[in-house]
């Protein structure tokens, strides 16, 4: 062993193994707070998670939701949010949907209703359309429309050659309320809309539908009564 300039052998080695010792203590202490911090924080994320009721399958507005529709996800919570808790799936099952439920989100509590979809003084027609026969426009549950008696083909001809334009008379409506919209049809492009009418004008339009020539028009929530 060689000595250092103060004459003594491993003088200078055993000092800077000295200094070096106070500065490992102190990182081997900010690692095991940093590492107790981020233990702190994942245990305060996972214990304040709740277990609350998602969508599992799509469900369309106004029907009745089913207990395999539904699944459980825990998840933080944010103040303004006012989901369905795990709890309460007896709550939700047989209720229907307000709006359309899309698998993968999470069932909040205006999304479900207990309101009666047809009235005492109502009746529901279910009413085939082809796509030429609704608007683009997607119809939801709720919408309002007119359901508009469309003369047939050879109808159309003969009275178009009877009488002229302006003399025609205005075309025969049944107000509606849509109770939902059924999947098109690939094969035919037909749709089933269920609607809701007044009780005596139900058989009236059951009888129209049965033909086919019918079409919907969206009208206002103000819409009165028909023909």
């Amino acid at each position: 062993m060689q000595p250092d300039s103060s004459g003594v052998p491993g003088t200078s080695i055993g000092l800077r193994t000295r200094r070096r010792q106070p500065a490992m203590a102190a990182l081997a202490a900010a690692v095991i707070a940093a590492g107790g911090l981020v233990g702190f924080l994942a245990y305060s994320q996972t214990s304040h998670r709740t277990a609350v009721l998602a969508i599992a399958r799509s469900v369309t507005a106004g029907d009745v939701v089913r207990d395999a529709d539904l699944t459980e996800v825990s998840v933080s919570l944010d103040p303004g949010l006012k989901p369905f808790a795990a709890a309460e799936r007896s709550k939700v099952v047989g209720k229907r949907a307000a709006v359309s439920l899309t698998p993968g989100g999470m069932l909040s509590r205006g999304q479900i209703t207990t309101r009666t979809l047809v009235g005492a003084d109502e009746q529901l027609v279910g009413i085939g359309l082809k796509a030429s026969q609704v608007p683009a426009t997607r119809l939801s549950a709720g919408d309002r429309v007119q359901v508009v008696s469309t003369p047939a083909d050879g109808a159309a001809e003969q009275q178009s050659g009877k009488a002229d334009v302006d003399q025609e008379p205005s075309p025969r409506t049944i107000p509606a309320r849509v109770v939902r919209v059924g999947a098109r049809e690939q094969a035919t492009g037909e749709v089933v809309v269920d609607v809701a009418v007044r009780a005596v004008d139900g058989p009236t339009l059951a009888s129209r539908a049965a033909g086919g020539n019918i079409a919907l028009v969206v009208a206002p929530s103000s819409a009165g009564g028909g023909s």
